[in-house]
């Protein structure tokens, strides 16, 4: 963002130094136009000034149209430097979805595409912008540094999410932490530790039917792998009574289950920390 800033700054300020460089262009023009004498030469049936006047009329034209392309360009790399839109559900309609680095920096901030912004053409408003920044605060606040890669972080009004596919966190068709997994969940208790924010682990699966002795149905996997978590959380030192486990087996879709890429996505387990809004 910062990059893409500098750039349009650059690409400003180069636009007002040819704007003024072809402003005095103009007044070259039509100093030319004003002294010649043209009264003289229409009387002597002089032929050669006619092109003259049309040449240097084509040539002021010419830096118009130029103005104006520069211009139009300059608005559309301001436009696709304010970042890329995502498309989620109804339930994070106004979320802002980020992608969180090992070294607490954050990939990029992305309004999600059925917010606001998206709503009024695809720009993001002065208003929306001003809310990516406070949120992007929000997140440093609480301290990600160290998050895992394989971590989501969801930012809504009053609740930030972390989301985690299911297959970093347990075996197919198992409720049981992987050791990949425990080590996913270790960081991100780091950071549960800085807070006393109540925390609602949520699992979730595809809509392919699952039947064994230990889970019936998508139901109790679902819950059983947000209970999972919440066992671990509670064996590594998180307050029982801040946690609360529910699953929601497939009815909870982040995308289409028709697809493979749309299914792996919808298995993942989510904690949402409730965080009330300053007053």
């Amino acid at each position: 963002m910062n990059a893409d800033n500098k750039l349009i700054g650059q690409l400003t300020a180069k636009a007002k130094s040819l704007e003024a460089e072809l402003q005095q262009a103009r007044m070259v023009l039509r100093s030319r136009k004003s002294n010649t004498p043209q009264k003289s030469w229409l009387a002597l049936g002089d032929s050669t000034m006619q092109p003259r006047e049309e040449e240097e009329t084509w040539f002021a034209t010419y830096l118009d149209m130029m103005t104006l392309l520069l211009v139009l360009m300059i608005v559309m790399l301001a436009f696709a430097g304010k970042g890329e839109f995502e498309y989620g559900t109804d339930k994070d309609a106004n979320a802002i979805v980020v992608g969180a680095r090992a070294d607490g920096q954050f990939a990029g901030v992305t309004i999600n595409a059925k917010g606001t912004a998206a709503q009024q053409g695809g720009a993001p408003t002065e208003n929306a912008l001003t809310e990516e920044s406070q949120s992007a605060h929000r997140l440093e606040d609480l301290g990600l540094e160290g998050l895992s890669d394989d971590i989501d972080v969801v930012l809504n009004d009053e609740t930030v999410s972390f989301r985690i596919n299911s297959e970093i966190l347990f075996p197919s068709g198992q409720a049981d932490l992987s050791l990949a997994g425990v080590t996913v969940l270790q960081s991100l208790i780091n950071v549960l530790k800085k807070n006393d924010f109540q925390i609602a682990v949520e699992g979730h699966t595809d809509s392919i039917p699952i039947r064994s002795s230990r889970f019936p149905s998508n139901w109790e996997l679902s819950s059983s792998r947000a209970g999972s978590v919440v066992r671990y959380f509670e064996a590594n030192g998180i307050a029982s009574d801040r946690l609360r486990a529910v699953g929601y087996a497939d009815t909870r879709a982040l995308n289409s289950n028709d697809t493979a890429e749309g299914r792996a996505q919808n298995r993942r387990v989510e904690l949402t920390m409730e965080i009330p809004k300053a007053k």
